[in-house]
């Protein structure tokens, strides 16, 4: 059992499992979920909200999103009476940053050499540099990224779009001196000699590594129709992106090309500051491969009744300007729409083209090829996040791109403790989810090429839970106002349980 319980300055979460008690902080380090109400299985918490898991006795963080831990308070039984004992400072912070080395051999390095060289600093490349500071590691590590900040919460970008990159950062600038994690903003990388070791930067600087992990993500596609190149018309990469498509998008026309999650999310953040929002999509409803017809369509339902105006089974032709300025987009379907800014999110393709003569293996899609240690087939090249394909315990270790936000912290970790020869396999079950007028959907484990959609609970009302099932199996969960369903499931799959389409029925 769980309870949360108050000790004057703070709550605290009081946990029985198995005769003993634990106690630890009362909030997800993540987003400040109550963990009262999530998911309490064999020694660990899962958060209800976005699927972060604690060790119940120690309270380290196991897996994610988010980086820090929850404090643990000492707990001792007296005559049939629990006493909790907490440190002011730790009830009201109710998050624990673990221990971490610093670099000891900063004043004699090579300024043109590190031990360990991260390619990208989103939550792979920043996990991966914050767990070899936990387990010790005491050399250089060096990040590098193309953007001009420090690493960010990129999923906010598209749901809450006015947030400034301080609002959103992962970690203070602070964190990054005190243990001494190098990050090299707006620095790209052009080209990796795996034999001699070097990263090859584009301005010609070069960096010689002894480890290389690769975590460069995902680059949007673009549209391939006249006009693509026009002032207004946006892929959303950075928050300044996003600020500036809100600016101009406010009691102006707006059309967004995609009914993907980034498409959807822009679309639900826009529609009351905007004065119209038009969405294009080449399936018939959105989300479809992802979530199913029926699902689909409710969550359409939802954004009409939001004001935002769907034109499906068709593309866009042509965008219009006028003086310079993006006017009209002209839909296949012979359609005008009036528009004076676009956002383009027909998804992404993985940033690996610097690789293609590197030698690291890469598959058709451009995604790079790892083992279950985020090795690729060069040693002491590793790979974590959006770009990669991985073998995903759950579904017989076939190779799959998750490309989400609690999967590139885990890929992270994962190649972290690898650098260090911990022989540590990945089985962590894909959670993710998405917020559209206030509302979330949760999702987890891996549906791609799902058969079947049992549903249970009122789709018109919003409160359902759906699970997607291939031949008698269920492979993935979804659900919308029906915590903690999704974290329950992905605790039972986590234990390695096989949940059968009859079991849900």
């Amino acid at each position: 059992r769980m309870r949360e319980v108050d000790l004057g300055c703070g709550k605290a979460l009081l946990i029985k499992e198995s005769g003993e008690f634990h106690a630890v902080g009362h909030k997800c380090p993540h987003y400040g979920a109550p963990l009262v109400k999530g998911v309490l299985s064999k020694g660990r918490v899962r958060c209800p909200w976005h699927g972060a898991c604690f060790n119940i006795s120690t309270g380290d963080i196991e897996d994610f999103p988010g980086l820090d831990s929850l404090p643990r308070f000492q707990v001792k039984i007296e005559k049939e009476k629990v006493y909790i004992r907490a440190s002011k400072q730790a009830l009201q912070t109710q998050r624990r940053t673990k221990m971490m080395a610093k670099c000891i051999s900063l004043s004699n390095y090579n300024l043109s050499s590190t031990n360990v060289l991260i390619i990208g600093a989103g939550a792979a490349g920043l996990v991966c540099a914050e767990t070899l500071r936990q387990e010790g590691f005491s050399d250089r590590i060096v990040m590098c990224t193309m953007d001009r900040h420090l690493p960010y919460d990129r999923p906010k970008l598209s749901k809450s779009m006015d947030s400034h990159p301080e609002q959103i950062a992962l970690r203070p600038k602070e964190f990054f001196c005190t243990y001494d994690i190098e990050v090299l903003t707006e620095m790209q990388v052009a080209a990796v000699d795996v034999k001699s070791k070097i990263a090859v930067f584009k301005d010609g600087f070069k960096m010689e590594y002894n480890k290389l992990l690769i975590a460069t993500g995902n680059t949007p596609k673009t549209l391939s129709c006249k006009g693509k190149e026009m002032e207004n018309v946006f892929n959303i990469r950075t928050p300044e992106d996003a600020n500036r498509v809100v600016k101009l998008a406010t009691s102006k026309n707006v059309v967004i090309v995609g009914a993907s999650f980034l498409g959807m999310e822009v679309a639900a953040y826009l529609a009351e500051r905007a004065h119209s929002v038009s969405l294009v999509e080449l399936e018939h409803v959105p989300f479809k491969k992802f979530f199913g017809e029926r699902v689909g369509r409710a969550v359409m339902k939802m954004f009409e009744n939001n004001r935002v105006k769907f034109y499906m089974q068709t593309e866009v032709s042509e965008l219009r300007e006028q003086e310079g300025k993006l006017k009209e987009v002209v839909l296949k379907s012979g359609k005008v729409l009036r528009a004076d800014v676009c956002v383009v999110g027909v998804g992404a393709v993985p940033a690996t083209g610097f690789l293609k003569q590197s030698g690291i293996n890469i598959d058709s899609k451009g995604f790079i090829v790892v083992n279950k240690m985020m090795q690729t087939n060069i040693p002491g090249v590793f790979a974590a996040g959006d770009a990669v394909t991985f073998p995903l315990a759950l579904r017989n270790n076939k190779k799959v791109n998750v490309p989400h936000w609690q999967m590139a912290h885990m890929h992270g970790r994962i190649a972290a403790l690898n650098m260090l020869a911990h022989g540590t396999e990945i089985s962590t079950v894909p959670y993710l989810w998405t917020a559209m007028f206030g509302k979330s959907i949760r999702y987890a484990g891996h549906g791609e090429g799902f058969d079947d959609v049992v549903i249970q609970g009122d789709l018109d009302e919003l409160k359902f839970v759906a699970f997607y099932t291939k031949s008698d199996e269920v492979v993935a969960v979804a659900s919308m106002n029906y915590d903690p369903i999704v974290s329950k499931v992905a605790e039972v799959l986590a234990a390695g349980r096989t949940i059968r389409k009859r079991d849900v029925e």
